[in-house]
């Protein structure tokens, strides 16, 4: 009330603005909305009277959006905490199956583990477990499903391993030192991940910029190390290490134990942070998305067009007459950060330059770069780039799309086992 009254008080000294007439309102909305007929006339008078608004309008927004606060008599829940704690244990035993197929083994086997031990229960929860529906099952396990997706998301794959290989960013690298790389898989899969297809393995020298691929089928370790050892015997430079991100097809005992008998430094990046590749993750768009596309590569044929590209004109054409930038120093100006690059050179250029390559590699260096013709080069890519998409042309009978624009599916089916 004695808000009200500095209410009137104001409205009889000086005209109300929006703000004022809307908090008038608010003080008299309860009142108005528990009044008699009566009574909400008398407080319609009022109001009118001093706001000089129209009395039709003032009942809609008296009556706008109105939201009363009733407490809701809460639902009785038949299946409570014991129900639930005794069917996602039955749901772990039977591998995480679905509403409708869990409901048949909840018929057929909670006898049967009562007996066995396998589950402690009373005959209450029992009843109620045989007489739970699909929907109701699948509702009452929501949260132990999302709990077992982030367990899979986030643990490690390689826990041990994991605590051998130490982890090395960006900003850790010594960026005169030739030799260190690193290295990532690009897949070839189209909009599906199903079967086998091409993984393309990316290598990049991180002082230089020097780049290196090759294709292979499939996610194998063995293909994985096989391929590394291919790109190692084409390198320039001796190999000091080798920097991946933590898929398992790239950080696995095999190509651990083959870096520490070569005397290779192994690291590996945090997870879920792609700054820590950032050299190959820039390489993987330039030098192998916007070369050969999106599209799904699966077949021999394929394979052996990418690698032939890979192994000669794209190689060529990429090192020795595609200048790269390297960043010199970040200065941050009043909240803004200013980089600065040196003079953009080729990775042949700066190969050629350093002292830590003997001369013998300089001088079969020079040679392959005085018989080179970057146009020549040029052409013979985009020729075999022509002869990949006849050969997915002719596996698919589709139109190939234009090769540098990400496939959007109509539809995607996620299949996670858990849901199965």
């Amino acid at each position: 009330m004695v808000v009200l009254r500095v209410l009137i008080a104001l409205i009889q000294t000086k005209p109300m603005d929006i703000n004022a007439k809307q908090q008038y309102m608010e003080t008299l909305r309860e009142s108005y909305l528990k009044g008699s007929k009566k009574e909400k006339g008398v407080i319609l008078d009022e109001f009118c009277r001093n706001t000089k608004q129209e009395r039709k309008y003032v009942i809609k927004k008296f009556q706008y959006k109105i939201k009363l606060k009733t407490e809701r008599k809460k639902r009785k829940e038949n299946y409570d905490g014991d129900v639930k704690t005794v069917l996602a244990k039955i749901w772990e035993i039977f591998d995480y199956p679905c509403g409708a197929r869990l409901k048949t083994l909840l018929t057929d086997e909670t006898k049967k583990l009562r007996t066995l031990g396998e589950i402690i229960c009373s005959d209450l929860v029992v009843e109620k477990l045989l007489k739970i529906g699909t929907a109701t099952i699948d509702r009452k396990l929501e949260h132990e499903k999302e709990v077992l997706l982030l367990n899979q998301k986030y643990s490690k794959k390689n826990p041990l391993l994991c605590h051998q290989v130490p982890i090395k960013t960006s900003a850790d690298f010594d960026r005169n030192l030739i030799g260190n790389t690193e290295i990532d898989f690009v897949e070839s899969c189209g909009v599906s991940v199903a079967g086998e297809y091409v993984n393309n393995l990316s290598v990049v020298e991180v002082a230089t910029g020097w780049w290196e691929g090759e294709a292979v089928m499939g996610k194998s370790q063995e293909r994985a190390i096989g391929a590394i050892k291919a790109v190692r015997e084409r390198l320039p430079c001796p190999l000091l290490g080798l920097h991946p991100d933590n898929g398992t097809n790239l950080l696995n005992y095999l190509i651990y134990d083959y870096t520490q008998e070569e005397k290779i430094e192994f690291t590996r990046s945090r997870p879920y942070k792609k700054n820590d590749n950032c050299f190959v993750e820039q390489k993987n768009s330039t030098h192998v998305r916007k070369i050969i596309g999106y599209l799904r590569y699966d077949t021999k044929e394929e394979m052996e067009i990418i690698n032939d590209l890979y192994h000669n004109e794209l190689r060529l054409y990429k090192n020795f007459f595609q200048p790269v930038m390297k960043l010199k120093n970040k200065v941050r100006v009043k909240g803004k950060i200013h980089r600065q690059y040196d003079v953009a050179r080729t990775p042949y250029a700066r190969m050629m330059e350093s002292d830590q390559i003997n001369a013998e590699t300089k001088a079969r260096l020079k040679i392959i770069y005085e018989s080179l013709n970057p146009a020549e080069l040029k052409r013979n890519t985009d020729r075999k780039l022509e002869n990949l998409y006849k050969a997915y042309q002719k596996k698919t009978g589709a139109n190939v799309v234009q090769k540098g624009k990400k496939l959007t599916p109509t539809m995607v089916s996620f299949n996670r086992s858990v849901l199965r």
